[in-house]
């Protein structure tokens, strides 16, 4: 869960690092100097850290990965994908990565259950499924309806001595088939009971929960690419992939250790069925004692493992809590639990922060709030009630007291006790079940370093805790009148119960003193001479997961800025000159879309022609996002998440003294809606200028686009997406045009959509494109073409004529789509001719990237858009019907190609380096 708790093969893609062959086991002598400030060793031992989840929920492993780092180890984080695609990031400079897993053992599982038998062979006869059951019931009352028809016409005629013989014998025949018909009907649901029914355990792991083996199919590849020193497995969910793991790179030759991270007592779960009960359990206790080490998350787990499992040694206790040096860090600036509810200060607070289930007994705190008349009750809760949650507030609506129980949303781990604060107790409302009852919980701490007393139900653990630090009341659990009295002692004694909050027990109860531990198991099982190979590094805690690329050996970008929010290694480094926000006059902020990197390349461009402009970029990414420079990254549905939208409106509303929309997306999350027009009230109360920036389709009309040119992308688009393409950027044209707000097009063809904006050229680092090697020298030249998306660029029409060159040994072609940034400027810089798109009618970012480099451009151009802003681009203008010959032009004419070459450097030195952008800028900063 983020933030308001602990939430319960493909190669790695990590290059071997020099010295990754070396056993880690051996003591290395240390030579050479040792590394300075920024600098990793290239031997770092490395720690993978894995767990079932998909990592953005689980506080607790986001925090051993970053504890680690900034330890000096080498870490790769590897979670469960959340889609069926290998997911790549960096959290600071740990690596994570997500990888699917299929369900191919589940479904033979499955299958060999549904295998028939001779029995059911026997008792299925005929019968697959229950609609064959229903058409031979119904065959059957046709075939009785019609035979005891035929008897009622026999008896018309009983004076008939054959007649009555007839009839006595279709009756016996009628009973009979109707006897066998009951018989088959009762046999084939007796036996689909048994085999529709709850699975029977079978006291075996990977039969009862094959999905465990599907887990290890899909990590362990992975993990033993990474060849790490040491394995932590979180949960036991990971038990089998950590053992096995390790057990393989051992047989390779490489020491590699591993500990069992028990986040639960296994034992004590009220799993739901037969098989789980089974499964979990039989798994752990499996490969316990194969770990070299185990850790828990309190003492009273710690001795019931050791004691279950006949365990050599206490397990080490590390207990889930909150980075100490985190809370308060952005006192006043973040949002708080109270702002959510939208109380006064005054108004008594109770606050719940964590998963809701059944289990956590908050049925007793909605009960007692109907005799608590001035108390408000908060649920930190995620942003899909679950059956529990609904229920609790269905029976506030029966009490009466639904306008005072508030669900508000989580915010990132770090923020917690911050974002708690503001409450006046909190709460922890367990029932008696086993893991209620023998560890504190990560909410406790949390209350605590939110200066929350407690008010707690009587579970073991906690009662004991709360009795002997004084820093909460005890209830009787599930006793709603015992709730109510609890709470009102902790109203009327909260100053004095808070004043027992002191620092000694908050450091106690911090993930650097619980982590300090773990750290010092890591370097016992990764053997002596570990603690040498190690780098420190100053980490923010405050790290979030971003997009990108980690790099083994390398720092991260962005990892070192106290934000977290810096650029991923990977993505391209920022540009020359961008200054970010700071105290000049001018404070330009830029979002969100961030296409093909043009924030970036403005920002660059503005800073470096004006001294008293600094900017801030923010890009929303997605799963399938190509990176580029930015300041902030604000990651899938994060968006969405009220503390990260309340952020956003202090920096913004707080910071900012100009804002460029980009391509119409909002400027405070989703805080007022999901469109820039939702934000122009707040951004204009403010005082904030704001320009509307459009790149492509946010503004361009389909209709009018397919009726202009026959190659049209929109040609290529299925209905739905026309149809979503079409209503958007209506909505924006409308919101533009009645506006009243300056707005720029990056494209010339834009203009005829948007007829009041300016062209702002799109904006390249010409410096940083320029290429050695001349193009066009080589015999057979190499033709590149990089589409971001194939559909919008006419890919599947001019593919067929560059492959048919290509096997002619005209030329070499080399296409890439979805590539990062890095390696698309590699193959531009090692190509002779760029291919950029037939299905605009302009030319794009890829065709002013190629023109910088130097290389001739091939497009097909709508020659009266340029002309009506007074340009004549050096592009080859081409159709997908004319592609064949425009490229033969440039075989044969080896000068004209090496002059529009030339001519194309030159051209995006005037209109692309971000000079002629900035003077088309100059109004709106003024």
């Amino acid at each position: 869960m983020t933030g308001a708790g602990s939430g319960a093969g493909s190669a790695a893609g990590k290059a071997t690092e020099p010295g990754a062959g070396t056993s880690a086991g051996t003591e290395q002598p240390e030579t050479g100097p040792v590394p300075g400030p920024g600098r990793l060793r290239a031997d770092r031992p490395r720690l993978a850290v894995i767990v079932g989840n998909s990592i953005a929920g689980d506080s607790r492993v986001q925090k051993t990965a970053v504890a680690a780092a900034r330890a000096g180890w080498d870490v790769t984080l590897v979670g469960r994908s959340p889609s069926k695609r290998r997911e790549q990031s960096v959290l600071g400079p740990v690596t994570v990565l997500k990888v699917p897993v299929n369900s191919h053992m589940r479904t033979i599982a499955g299958a060999a259950r549904r295998r028939p038998r001779l029995r059911n062979q026997l008792t299925q006869w005929g019968l697959p499924d229950e609609g064959a059951w229903l058409r031979v019931r119904s065959s059957h009352a046709a075939w009785v309806r019609e035979h005891t028809a035929r008897i009622g016409w026999l008896e018309q005629a009983a004076d008939d001595p054959r007649a009555a013989l007839a009839k006595k014998a279709l009756k016996s025949w009628v009973r009979l088939r109707r006897y066998a018909h009951k018989g088959r009907g009762k046999l084939y649901h007796w036996e689909r009971r048994r085999t529709e029914g709850p699975i029977e355990a079978r006291a075996d792991w990977r039969a009862d929960w094959p999905e465990l083996v599907d887990l290890d199919l899909a990590f362990g590849p992975v993990i033993e690419e990474i060849e790490p020193d040491v394995i932590h497995a979180n949960d036991v969910t990971m038990i089998a992939v950590g053992a096995r793991s390790a057990a393989r790179l051992r047989a390779r030759g490489r020491r590699t250790s591993w500990l069992y991270d028990a986040h639960e007592y296994v034992r004590g779960i009220e799993w739901p069925d037969a098989v789980r009960r089974s499964a979990f359990p039989g798994v752990e206790e499996a490969f316990i004692r194969r770990a070299d080490a185990v850790v828990t998350v309190s003492g009273e787990l710690a001795g019931i493992l050791r004691e279950a499992y006949a365990l050599p040694e206490e397990p080490l206790v590390v207990a889930n809590a909150p980075v100490r040096e985190a809370v308060s860090a952005s006192a006043g600036e973040r949002a708080s639990v109270r702002d959510a509810c939208e109380l006064g200060p005054d108004v008594p607070l109770l606050v719940y922060a964590g998963w809701i289930g059944p289990e956590r007994g908050l049925a007793t705190a909605v009960e007692g709030l109907a005799e608590l008349p001035h108390a408000h009750l908060a649920l930190v809760a995620g942003p899909k009630p679950n059956a529990t949650l609904q229920g609790l507030l269905a029976r506030a609506e029966e009490l009466g007291v639904r306008e005072r129980v508030h669900v508000v949303p989580y915010v990132p781990q770090e923020q917690v006790p911050d974002y708690l604060s503001s409450a006046d107790l909190g709460l922890i409302c367990f029932r008696h079940v086993p893991n209620c009852e023998i560890s504190l919980p990560t909410k406790a701490a949390e209350y605590l370093h939110a200066g929350l007393p407690m008010i707690t139900s009587s579970v073991r653990t906690l009662r004991n805790f709360v009795e002997r630090t004084g820093v909460g009341e005890v209830f009787v659990t599930e006793d709603p009148e015992s709730f109510v009295a609890a709470v009102q002692r902790g109203l009327a004694r909260r100053g004095e119960l808070a004043a027992r909050i002191t620092e000694p027990l908050l450091r106690e109860l911090s993930w650097e003193q619980q982590s300090a531990g773990l750290l010092g198991l890591y370097e016992r099982l990764a053997g002596p001479g570990t603690a040498a190979r190690l780098a420190p590094s100053e980490v923010p805690w405050s790290v979030t997961e971003q997009p990108g690329v980690g790099k083994p050996g390398q720092p991260q970008a962005g990892s070192g800025n106290g934000t977290g929010n810096g650029p991923a290694s990977g993505a391209p480094q920022a540009l020359p000159g961008w200054r970010s926000l700071e105290g000049t006059p001018v404070r330009l902020g830029m979002g969100c879309a961030n296409s093909a990197g043009q924030l970036a390349g403005f920002a660059r461009a503005l800073c470096e022609r004006r001294e008293d402009l600094s900017a801030e970029v923010v890009m929303h990414t997605h799963d399938q996002s190509v990176i580029y420079p930015a300041d902030i990254y604000a990651v899938g549905e994060r968006t969405g998440d009220l503390g990260f939208q309340l952020d956003r409106a202090r920096r913004v509303l707080g910071s900012y003294t100009h804002y460029l929309a980009d391509s119409f997306t909002p400027a405070l999350g989703r805080l007022n809606g999901g469109h820039i027009q939702d934000d122009l009230p707040s951004l204009r109360a403010a005082g904030i200028k704001v320009a509307l920036l459009a790149h492509g389709s946010d503004v361009r009309d389909p209709e009018r686009h397919m009726s202009r040119y026959e190659h049209s992308h929109f040609h290529a688009a299925d209905e739905a997406i026309l149809s979503a393409l079409a209503k958007k950027s209506a909505r924006n044209r409308r919101v533009a045009a009645k506006s009243g707000l300056p707005q720029f097009v990056t494209t010339p063809d834009l203009l005829d959509d948007l007829p009041g904006a300016r062209w702002a050229p799109l904006v390249v680092d010409v410096e940083g494109w320029a290429g050695e090697r001349p193009a066009m020298e080589r015999r057979r030249p190499v033709v590149v073409h990089a589409p971001s998306k194939r559909w919008t660029k006419g890919t599947e029409r001019v593919v067929p004529v560059l492959e048919e060159l290509e096997r002619a040994g005209a030329i070499e072609f080399r296409m890439a789509t979805g590539v990062p940034w890095a390696r698309v400027r590699e193959l531009v810089l090692e190509a002779d001719i760029v291919i950029d798109q037939f299905a605009v009618g302009t030319y794009g970012t890829f065709a002013c990237e190629g023109m910088a480099a130097g290389r001739p451009v091939v497009a097909f151009l709508d020659e009266r858009v340029h002309q009506n802003v007074g340009i004549r681009p050096p592009v080859v203008n081409a159709t997908p019907g004319t592609l064949h010959s425009a490229l033969e032009s440039l075989l044969d004419d080896r000068e004209f190609a090496i002059r529009t070459a030339r001519e194309s450097v030159e051209y995006v030195r005037t209109y692309h380096d971000g000079t002629y952008t900035a003077g088309v800028l100059e109004g709106f900063l003024s």
